[in-house]
């Protein structure tokens, strides 16, 4: 998106370095706040040598002490793919925070200088990042207790501001747990919504925090994703560190590579062809995400001896072709190709597949000692 108030803005940016991550300290005066807010920002490992790739945005509300826990999980969630590299960004808050959830006592809705920020956010902050830093189309938000609150409020635009809301024992405005469920179902673009809890949270917070979870499930959208915990023995302060890491990793289930479990649990009971599934699974990242990653290895290789192990010839042909335009470098279509042949009577063309990827980089248990192995035993039982 242009950002059509970027003048709008004095920027003082100084730069650190966390681990292979990038820190950056920014001031930004706004003028629908007329005053100056620190933001910190964390840009992924690979943002400054992979130039065309496009990220996430998680936004942290009061990161004078949520950053760190935030954006140490992203970092380790996107470096082991479960969940895409994105692109950090706290605002400072301080005892500000007070002044910026400020709300109506009779509309419960942002009033003065709440509405302000409310403001500031949607309109300035995020068409700013936008501008400056390559973001892809899927934006999350962390708030805990007032701010957990507020960021609910953005869920009232049409269309909501944010994709995600990850609510940590939000200290709820009055209506707010009634307005919530009410709204959600008229919304139309796909939302993921988490709320915490804990047992020895604050009465009143636990309490409220029940009762919408409670309201939530009921919810009937193909539109909304509902994630909710309630973790034994978790303190309102304490429940944080714990619900940042699974609040991430229900959110972009879909994100992570296949595993152990999707492959016995779901591939291996598909009713419909394999390689369709492989083939939805990135067309929905895309979706959601706004990312058009390559498939990964891992990803194929699941599918294809999921194909295997179930005999769907056709999805594993389909899933060899791809992986051979994907990766022709590597070994590991063309072996999977040469079993199609072999399982569907043309020996010949599967020999002579093995055959060809003599020079192909090895994958996993794919050889090259096994390619031509299983060329020499077609050659053999065959006698070409």
């Amino acid at each position: 998106m242009k950002n059509i108030i970027l003048t709008s803005f004095f920027l003082l940016v100084s730069v650190t370095t966390f681990a292979q991550s990038k820190i950056i300290y920014e001031e930004i005066k706004s003028f629908k706040l007329d005053e100056s807010r620190r933001l910190k920002v964390q840009l992924p490992r690979d943002y400054e040598t992979n130039t065309d790739k496009v990220y996430p945005i998680v936004l942290v509300l009061d990161a004078n002490y949520l950053f760190e826990p935030v954006a140490g999980n992203v970092d380790y969630f996107s470096y082991w793919e479960d969940m895409p590299e994105s692109i950090v960004v706290g605002i400072m808050q301080g005892d500000s925070r007070y002044d910026d959830c400020n709300y109506d006592d009779n509309t419960f809705m942002p009033i003065d200088t709440g509405a302000k920020f409310f403001e500031f956010i949607g309109l300035e902050l995020i068409p700013y990042i936008d501008e400056k830093y390559r973001t892809a189309k899927f934006t999350i938000a962390i708030g805990h207790d007032f701010t957990a609150n507020f960021i609910n409020y953005y869920l009232f635009k049409d269309p909501p501001l944010f994709n995600g809301y990850i609510n940590l024992s939000p200290d709820l405005a009055p209506l707010m747990d009634e307005r919530i469920p009410e709204r959600v179902l008229n919304i139309q673009s796909k939302t993921f919504y988490y709320l915490a809890t804990g047992s020895d949270d604050i009465k009143d917070l636990r309490e409220i925090s029940e009762m919408l979870d409670i309201s939530l499930k009921s919810v009937e959208s193909d539109n909304f994703d509902y994630y909710f915990d309630n973790f034994d023995g978790a303190t309102h302060y304490s429940l944080v560190a714990r619900a940042i890491p699974s609040a991430l990793e229900k959110m972009f289930s879909v994100y992570r590579p296949i595993s152990k479990e999707e492959y016995t649990d779901v591939l291996l009971k598909l009713e419909t062809p394999i390689h369709q599934y492989l083939v939805e699974k990135y067309k929905t990242i895309e979706d959601l995400f706004g990312l058009t990653n390559p498939i990964r290895v891992n990803d194929y290789m699941a599918t294809l001896k999921a194909a295997e192990k179930r005999k769907q010839w056709e999805s594993l042909r389909d899933i060899a072709a791809m992986a051979i335009r994907q990766y022709p470098e590597t070994a590991l279509g063309p072996y999977y190709m040469g079993r199609f042949y072999e399982e569907t009577g043309e020996p010949k063309k599967a020999m002579r597949t093995f055959q060809a990827a003599y020079e192909k980089e090895e994958v996993e248990f794919i050889t090259i000692d096994l390619m031509l192995d299983k060329a020499d035993k077609i050659k053999e039982d065959f006698g070409f």
